[in-house]
């Protein structure tokens, strides 16, 4: 089984880190996966991915240059003599439908988005029947592609996109005397919600003076977000060390579909304040969920587990634990290697 893995771009972040774990499953189960890369980006999650063992293959274009992209596409599915396709994201998704049913092979297609811009969740809608399956990272993504995108549940199975590690950096108790540190990581954009934790920290009550807010990483909202309380130092090469050096998570998202950013900061033993959006509406319980877009709520659960910073360390070590237990190697390779059993029957 000669897997061609297609993916958007090479971005660090989001549903890219996650791939050197995933093509580990796929290879251990017996496929053999080249990861095709629409474009490069910043490039930050090849390094990781080429680490691991496995081969990487970029195209040179841009976005937007779609009959380009396709026309690689197809060439290097047939250079590679790949005989399933994977493939994650829309543009990689709906340009993989094209190759596959042109060449008559099977396409796997990954949905991480728990919501889709109108047109992309109409492509998709309309295009669905061309992937002979569907993995959700998470229930609620699930959950949206049967409800919106109309995907069959029999053509659905579950991959969460998150591997807890027993041996990643954990979180120091906060002490009296130092600050509380808050913090988060994601994309300097509106969907990741800063504009609102922006807003919360302003109704914190002035008792709550003692805390330093730190947003790691990069986009285009960095400019009205500046002077607005945080501090912005850009991209975290190191996230799990980031991570390690708080005191409490925020993850004040107006969407969301897994996030594996707040799970890794439940890993690293920090309780986590998040929306209730995707993955996060079940998977935070021990620190708070509020209403996407709602900065009074976020205030109130903020001020709350502020009000007892000695605390946090607890609920810290009550959420590390769910996470080991749920999202465990163990878990996550049988997702995976049922996942390529039913490929081999396609």
């Amino acid at each position: 089984m000669r897997i061609a893995y297609i993916i958007n771009s090479l971005e660090g972040g989001g549903a890219a880190l996650p791939v050197p774990a995933i093509l580990s499953v796929l290879r251990d189960a017996g496929a053999e996966p080249t990861v095709l890369a629409l474009e490069r980006r910043d490039g930050r999650a090849l390094a990781p991915i080429m680490e691991a063992g496995f081969k990487v293959e970029v195209r040179d274009g841009g976005r937007t240059d779609h009959v380009a992209a396709l026309r690689w596409l197809g060439g290097r599915v047939h250079a590679i003599g790949a005989t399933h396709l994977w493939t994650s994201l829309s543009r990689a998704t709906a340009l993989g439908q094209i190759v596959g049913t042109a060449r008559r092979l099977p396409v796997v297609s990954w949905q991480h988005a728990a919501w889709l811009k109108p047109a992309n969740l109409r492509l998709l809608r309309a295009t669905r029947h061309l992937s002979a399956l569907w993995i959700a990272d998470s229930d609620a993504v699930a959950d949206y592609a049967t409800r919106r995108m109309l995907v069959p549940p029999a053509r659905l199975m579950r991959w969460p996109i998150f591997r807890a590690d027993p041996a990643a950096p954990r979180a120091m108790p906060w002490r009296p005397g130092e600050p509380v540190r808050v913090g988060s990581l994601g994309r300097l954009h509106r969907v990741k919600g800063y504009d609102v934790l922006a807003d919360a920290l302003a109704l914190l009550p002035p008792g709550h003076s003692r805390i330093a807010v730190t947003i790691a990483g990069e986009g285009g909202a960095r400019e009205s977000l500046e002077g607005r309380g945080m501090a912005l130092p850009g991209y975290a090469a190191d996230p799990l060390g980031f991570l390690a050096g708080l005191h409490l998570y925020v993850q004040p998202s107006r969407s969301e579909g897994f996030c594996v950013a707040a799970h890794e900061a439940m890993q690293a033993g920090l309780p986590v304040v998040a929306s209730a959006v995707g993955a996060l509406a079940t998977d935070v319980a021990h620190g708070a969920t509020v209403p996407p877009g709602d900065a009074v709520a976020l205030a109130a659960a903020l001020a709350r587990l502020l009000a007892r910073p000695e605390r946090l360390a607890a609920l810290g070590a009550a959420a590390r634990a769910d996470m080991l237990d749920r999202y465990s190697a163990s878990r996550f390779e049988a997702a995976g290697r049922a996942i390529v059993e039913r490929l081999r029957g396609l």
